[in-house]
């Protein structure tokens, strides 16, 4: 046996919480999070039809503040944070000099000279390594606050309808998607922001630390489920929204996970990685990540190879049951020719091959009001 002591995993202010509603618990990232509650289907249903929340108090946070936290931001981020207004809230990436993934985030501003940034659980110490390191260039300090706060995602078509039954009615609908601002809730600070990972709509709070348990009892109050990581990432998969560390790392370049879109170069400001990434941008790709829809029972999951025509072509990255198509879905890495909608391969199930085609992105999209779902 061996005599090296297991590593202690961290837990959010809410840990109590989960176990009261009976939580199964599981590592994650460093932490010990609910997976599910009652049951990963229900739970994901409970987000596609009303409305459900997620501890993700895991998620590393921290306020860049000073005249040049925008520039700051600007040479750390591949998009162009000094474009945000107060309020606004926009995603990017955090790339390596030769151009490589370090992790996905997303930056709010607060105000000019204030602003957010959320990062992956499992990149959050790093992250925070790296910001310090560019730090010295800037008149901007960086605040640590992923243990002093609280931070859980609401989502679903009622979400905003259940939240205005714990918050200020008119706060919550004065904001528009990717917006965010600060408010109060029982005397203390409450940041909101627009914004989710379930392809539905809702907003994410923080809270101070202290006021989370009280915050998260007054959303069981209003009606509001909790859902643990299993449903998180089925909802997310739906969507086709990334998973770090499995559709994208630090050997894969915003432009093969179709994240062109977060990467400015219209201007002449230097940010890391921008010379490798306008030469990915000219090159052709060398593969493309493509969404998969199965075509019988089975599921695809995370390293089952792909195959065309008998030939391993790819890998799956994120794979699972859909609950809402009723089938497996995931994505993988293919050759850029083969990505095209339509295209039919077989994915390698544990020695079974399980035929899927490319389908267009997202599989799920929220519907519209009075309409039907576009899955």
């Amino acid at each position: 046996m061996s005599d090296v002591p297991a590593p202690t995993l961290r837990r959010t202010c809410l840990y109590e919480e989960h176990l009261s509603l009976g939580a199964r618990m599981v590592p994650f990232s460093g932490w010990e999070m609910p997976v599910q509650y009652g049951g990963i289907i229900e739970e994901h249903n409970a987000v596609r039809r009303a409305g459900g929340m997620f501890d993700v108090s895991h998620m590393g946070r921290f306020e860049l503040l000073g005249p040049e936290a925008a520039a700051f931001l600007r040479y750390v981020c591949t998009y162009d944070m000094a474009r945000l207004a107060p309020g606004q809230g926009h995603y990017a990436v955090v790339c390596r000099p030769d151009g490589g993934i370090m992790d996905d985030v997303y930056v709010y501003c607060l105000a000019e000279d204030r602003y957010m940034l959320v990062a992956n659980a499992s990149n959050a110490d790093k992250i925070r390594d790296w910001l310090r390191q560019h730090r010295p260039r800037f008149k901007a300090e960086i605040a640590d606050i992923h243990t002093s706060t609280c931070m859980i995602a609401v989502q679903g078509p009622q979400a905003l309808e259940r939240l205005a039954r714990v918050m200020d009615t008119e706060f919550v609908r004065s904001l528009k998607p990717r917006a965010c601002a600060e408010t109060d809730w029982e005397g203390k600070p409450l940041f909101a922001s627009r914004t989710g990972y379930t392809g539905e709509d809702g907003l994410e709070l923080v809270s101070p630390a202290q006021t989370g348990p009280r915050l998260w009892r007054a959303l069981l109050d209003a009606g509001i489920t909790p859902c643990g990581l299993g449903a998180r990432d089925t909802l997310r998969l739906e969507a086709a929204l990334l998973l770090y560390g499995n559709d994208m790392d630090e050997t894969v370049n915003p432009f093969e996970v179709g994240l062109g879109w977060v990467v400015t170069l219209d201007d002449s400001a230097e940010f890391i990685g921008r010379a490798a990434l306008i030469h990915a941008r000219e090159r052709e790709p060398v593969r493309a990540l493509a969404c998969l829809k199965a075509e019988e029972k089975g599921v695809m999951r995370g390293g089952h190879p792909i195959l065309r025509s008998g030939q391993e072509v790819g890998k799956v990255t994120s794979g699972s049951y859909s609950p809402v198509l009723g089938v497996s879905i995931g994505m993988g890495f293919v050759p850029p020719q083969m990505a095209a909608e339509g295209t039919e391969f077989a994915v390698d199930v544990r020695g079974r091959l399980l035929p899927a085609r490319v389908v267009r992105r997202p599989f799920y999209k929220r519907p519209k009001a009075g309409k039907e779902s576009e899955a």
